[in-house]
Parts: C-alpha cells; structure tokens; sequence
C-alpha cells in the first residue's frame, strides 16, 4: 500500500489574517506618501542641516557677543538735589572763640591788627614770627577755625582767609599788694575774648 501525503493548501484557499491585513494597508500608505514627496520639492533648510565640521588642530572661530541693550535716556536729576548741590546765598563763615586769656585786650589787638584780611598760610607765618606772648594764644585759635572749618563745613583750610578779627575785654582779676605805712595796692590782672572769623575765599 503506498502511503498518502498530505496535500498542502493553495495559496488561493489561504485565509488572511488581521496581522496580514494591517502589514498590506501600512504599505500602501507609505507608497502612497513616497508618491507624494516626489512632486513637492524638498523645504529650504532641509539639506545639509548639520553643522559645518571644523577641521582638527584649528581653533574655533570666536562668535559675536550679541550687541547690548541701547541704555534708557538719561532722566535729569530731582529739584531738590539740584538746590542742595548749589549753594544759596552768602559763603559759610567759620567762628572760633577763645574766652578768659590771660592777656589785656589792648596787647591782643596789637596782635590782631597784623593777621586782619590775611590768608591762613600768611596768618600762620605771622604769628609764628612775632616775639609777643599773645601770638601763641592766637596761632591756637586760629588752628581750632580751621579745624571747624574742615569738619563741621567740609571746606580746605588753605583756601580760607581771615575776614574778622577782634579781641574784647574780659573780667579783671584783683590783687592786693601791701606797701608802705600799711597801704595796699590793688594790682589788675585783665583777661580777654578773642574771636576769629574765617571764610573761603572768593
């Protein structure tokens, strides 16, 4: 007896699949759209869209900074800053006083008298170079004015000059000294006030 194979199915009698009717319909989509691409030329940018490659062993070319912000137009300053920068009215005058010196007023004056409308530098040197006692007691009121001046009023003290100068008496101090045939002599000792006033000059 010979032994009967099996006939195989003809492609004909198959029967599809799902799986083989998805793989048939996603083909002719993508045909479809191949078709489609070849009529419509290609957008610009598309080609040779990376980078130009930089040869080995040369720098890269430095790139632009990007250019800055145009600066907001300058907005002038409030009024009352503009007034306070400004002076208003007269110069300042810087006052020093020295009170009780042991000195007649008379003798102060004639001191006095020397530094009257004089610069600082010239008041300075002329004091230095009087012999009286009482130079001393103006060359120290002058250094306090100047001082004064240059904390208190923020000025220089070399462009300042002496505009007023005075000396007025003070309290007398009395003493007593015995003389003969049981006297007594009242003996004065007179003090003073001196005051100094300086200005920047003009």
């Amino acid at each position: 007896m010979s032994e009967q194979t099996p006939e195989e199915p003809r492609a004909d009698e198959i029967e599809a699949t799902p799986e083989d009717v998805a793989a048939e319909g996603a083909t002719e989509v993508v045909l479809e759209a191949d078709d489609e691409a070849e009529g419509q030329p290609e957008p610009a940018g598309t080609e040779n869209d990376e980078a130009p490659s930089v040869p080995a062993g040369e720098p890269e070319a430095p790139t632009a900074p990007p250019a800055p912000a145009p600066a907001p137009p300058a907005q002038s300053a409030p009024g009352r800053r503009r007034r306070r920068d400004q002076p208003a009215g007269p110069p300042p005058v810087v006052r020093a006083k020295a009170r009780y010196v042991r000195s007649s007023a008379r003798k102060a004056r004639l001191v006095c008298d020397h530094i009257r409308g004089k610069s600082v530098e010239e008041a300075r040197a002329i004091l230095a170079h009087t012999p009286r006692a009482v130079a001393r007691d103006w060359s120290k009121l002058l250094e306090s004015a100047v001082a004064n001046a240059e904390h208190n009023h923020e000025l220089i003290g070399e462009d300042l000059y002496v505009k007023a100068v005075h000396a007025d008496e003070g309290p007398t101090i009395r003493r007593f000294q015995p003389r003969a045939m049981g006297r007594a002599t009242r003996i004065r000792k007179r003090t003073s006030h001196l005051t100094i006033l300086l200005t920047p000059k003009e």
